[in-house]
């Protein structure tokens, strides 16, 4: 899922290149990542339009791959679409942001992965789903995506459990930052940024300042800049989740994550959320206490 750019489109073209047959999801069949995959793969590769918060679109993208696998089976799911477009506390961030990110990140992922058990059980087959660190640790501004990727990672962790007997193997991947889609255009989170300002209710404004929210997003666009272009150590995670005899249940891609983690399972809280801030984004004081 999710091959119109980043991670899945990457993807989706070296396995194409490794001689699979890949069905691969888009949001938008017309648009430059679905074409660009067209240009650049073989006739092997299988274009599907679905949008993971319709379940019509999951049904459909469902029957064509049942279709087409029902006498060998499914050998691999790479859940890997997502979504956020909010960069806030979580008191600032609209409910609807949350449940926007349910729908894709975890609602999404757990129909199509349902949807697509029976074949990957009937192949002993692999699920291989993209999450993200911010579902392990409370990354500043990022709760609606990092609650969601948490529901979604905890999730993997039971079916990999339960699909055992079934000879499947599941894999999480946790990227660090990369350069994938809208997640380091300027432009679209400045827009995101306004729309967020002039949603808030005026208590909320005034409590926290809109220079507070400013502040928010200087430092996540400052924080772009340390993005990695290069997306080949995760397409290669992905890819031995897949085809590896014993898969790692988790694979941690992206520089840094290893100190993160160290950090983050044996020193104290303090330590981690101080560390986190210094790496991520440090909000100023709330206007309220200044």
């Amino acid at each position: 899922s999710g091959c119109d750019s980043g991670f899945g489109q990457a993807t989706a073209r070296h396995l194409d290149t490794m001689g699979f047959r890949v069905f691969a999801s888009v949001l938008d069949p017309q648009g430059p990542g679905a074409q660009e995959l067209l240009r650049s793969c073989s006739p092997r590769l299988t274009l599907l339009q679905m949008d993971l918060t319709k379940p019509g679109d999951i049904q459909r993208v469902l029957q064509h791959i049942q279709a087409h696998t029902n006498s060998t089976g499914l050998w691999g799911l790479v859940n890997n679409a997502g979504f956020n477009d909010t960069i806030a506390d979580a008191e600032l961030s609209p409910l609807g942001k949350f449940r926007a990110c349910m729908e894709v990140n975890f609602f999404g992922s757990l129909e199509l992965t349902k949807g697509l058990l029976p074949l990957l059980r009937s192949a002993g087959g692999r699920i291989v789903t993209v999450s993200s660190p911010a579902g392990d640790l409370p990354f500043p501004c990022l709760a609606a995506y990092g609650a969601s990727k948490a529901a979604l990672s905890l999730l993997m962790d039971t079916f990999r459990s339960e699909l055992q007997p079934w000879g499947v193997k599941v894999s999480i991947v946790l990227p660090g930052y990369y350069k994938t889609g809208t997640t380091c255009d300027p432009a679209f989170w400045n827009l995101q940024k306004q729309r967020l300002v002039a949603s808030l209710p005026p208590e909320l404004l005034q409590a926290y300042g809109e220079d507070y929210v400013e502040e928010i997003n200087r430092q996540f666009i400052q924080f772009m800049k340390v993005a990695v272009e290069d997306l080949s150590a995760v397409v290669n995670s992905i890819t031995d989740g897949l085809l590896a005899a014993s898969p790692a249940v988790r694979y941690y891609p992206g520089q840094g994550l290893g100190l993160m983690y160290f950090i983050h399972r044996y020193l104290p809280y303090f330590v981690r959320d101080l560390f986190l801030k210094g790496f991520f984004i440090n909000p100023k004081l709330p206007r309220a206490l200044r």
